[in-house]
């Protein structure tokens, strides 16, 4: 009986896309997870009145939703074509609005820290990242629709993963652009020294930046880095092939797809900017004089 099972099981992967079969229990932690941090999002997205955070932040989670749920269709019936095409495009694009969501939450950062530390205006993080975060993400989801395509007709699926392969390296790029941009600032606000501006006396034993700030900054940090490692793991994949043996091992793509996804996500549950970004929270000090006094910055 046991020799039996694993021989079927191993049928089963040989007939699947995967060339293994989803793990069920696996399937079913994720899609509760991201059930439960979407739910969170939508509630703190109304409760804040944070509209951007619904085609940010939520948006991802329900791509997520979509994309496991499809893996846990799978895990029945690994040999359906249908259920391997839904997650490939729901994993692979979902990270993309979540990326997003970082780059708008660092402009507001810079608005209310000291813009003048910044290389560019608060706004250009929002504009610019977002804008190329767009593209990033129609490359990733055409090229994710080629190669389900061409599964379903039996063909190579090799260009579609090539063009995904394209819009997950971009994505890295724009995240290391950002990455150095937020350093920068945070280097230069430091040391204080703003771009063409007076040098700012600070005074004595002054709070530069709230305790809430700096666990809001180190949150946005561990969620890039997670996305980081997810599209480094993903880029690896992709490049070995869809027979190669990074994409056929089921392991990686749990921990280092599903695991950095669902560690990201939850981050910004726990240091959601609508509760640690807040007007007052930084103290500011007057060009002229040297004197304190409070700024209220909206976000």
């Amino acid at each position: 009986m046991v020799v039996s099972s694993v021989f079927y099981t191993s049928q089963q992967a040989s007939e699947s896309s995967y060339n293994y079969v989803p793990t069920q229990w696996v399937c079913v932690c994720f899609v509760v997870l991201y059930c439960v941090s979407t739910a969170i999002h939508m509630g703190q997205a109304l409760k804040y009145k944070l509209w951007w955070m619904i085609p940010t932040v939520t948006f991802a989670g329900v791509l997520e939703i979509f994309g496991w749920s499809a893996r846990l269709w799978s895990s029945r019936s690994p040999e359906l074509l249908a259920p391997f095409e839904m997650q490939l495009i729901g994993t692979v694009i979902a990270p993309t609005p979540l990326l997003a969501a970082n780059f708008i939450i660092l402009g507001g950062l810079i608005d209310q820290l000291g813009p003048q530390f910044s290389r560019l205006h608060p706004n250009m993080y929002t504009i610019f990242f977002c804008s190329f975060d767009v593209v990033c993400l129609i490359i990733q989801a055409v090229g994710g629709a080629m190669a389900a395509q061409a599964v379903n007709e039996g063909k190579s699926p090799t260009l579609g993963g090539h063009i995904v392969l394209g819009g997950i390296v971009a994505q890295l790029f724009a995240m290391l652009a950002y990455s150095s941009l937020a350093v920068e600032f945070l280097l230069r606000r430091k040391f204080n020294a703003p771009f063409g501006q007076q040098i700012i006396k600070f005074g004595k034993g002054q709070r530069l930046m709230s305790k809430k700030m700096q666990r809001m900054v180190s949150g946005m940090s561990f969620c890039i880095i997670c996305i980081f490692i997810r599209s480094v793991y993903r880029t690896v994949e992709l490049a070995g092939g869809w027979s190669g043996s990074v994409i056929s091992t089921e392991s990686y793509f749990n921990w280092l797809d599903g695991g950095c996804v669902t560690a990201a996500i939850y981050t910004l549950n726990i240091v959601h900017p609508g509760g640690y970004l807040t007007p007052d929270d930084t103290i500011h000090v007057s060009l002229s004089g040297g004197s304190r006094f409070y700024e209220d910055y909206s976000f």
